[in-house]
């Protein structure tokens, strides 16, 4: 059977529709292989300087968020006690507030009894456009102690998947 040239270009081009849908599909599997940028010094609500980089051998979630914001509120009770739970296993929680001062991530801190360090964004837009926090809040980045990135969540996720992703990034318990 012989393939006309119109069937053959009409055969490439689905191959190739789904093979782009087969990468859409599994998006965050391409970030596994990128390093997270962790070159950013920024003020946490006390102002005290927090450099991303002191991170950097720990599983590190990310946390791009806004007091103003009610899915961020309801993740932000999630990683507290996610935080506290695997603390010992070396996981590390880092909140960065996208647009709040200082006194209201202070008294927004007090409020869900966080106990993570929580970083002032505003004016850092470097930093949130590095982690694509432009646009939607929350995100979360989860970051291998290598530094490698093993999945952006953008929107609000389950506790139970947060944990699953976290338990991933884990050093083995002896």
């Amino acid at each position: 059977m012989t393939v006309g040239r119109r069937e053959w270009i009409v055969r490439w081009a689905l191959a190739a529709a789904v093979a782009g849908l087969l990468m859409a599909c599994h998006g965050s599997d391409a970030t596994n292989a990128h390093v997270a940028n962790l070159d950013f010094s920024v003020q946490d609500m006390n102002g005290k300087t927090v450099r991303l980089a002191d991170f950097k051998g720990h599983p590190i979630l990310i946390n791009f968020w806004a007091t103003w914001c009610p899915p961020c509120k309801a993740e932000i009770p999630w990683f507290v006690d996610l935080a506290a739970k695997y603390r010992d296993r070396g996981f590390v929680v880092v909140g960065v507030s996208v647009d709040d001062a200082p006194d209201a991530i202070r008294k927004f801190a007090a409020e869900y009894h966080v106990d993570y360090p929580m970083l002032v964004g505003n004016g850092h837009d470097d930093l949130i456009a590095a982690y694509e926090a432009q646009m939607v809040v929350p995100v979360s980045w989860l970051i291998r102690p290598d530094g490698t990135i093993l999945t952006k969540a953008e929107g609000i996720h389950p506790k139970e998947w947060f944990e699953s992703q976290i338990q991933a990034m884990l050093p083995p318990s002896y």
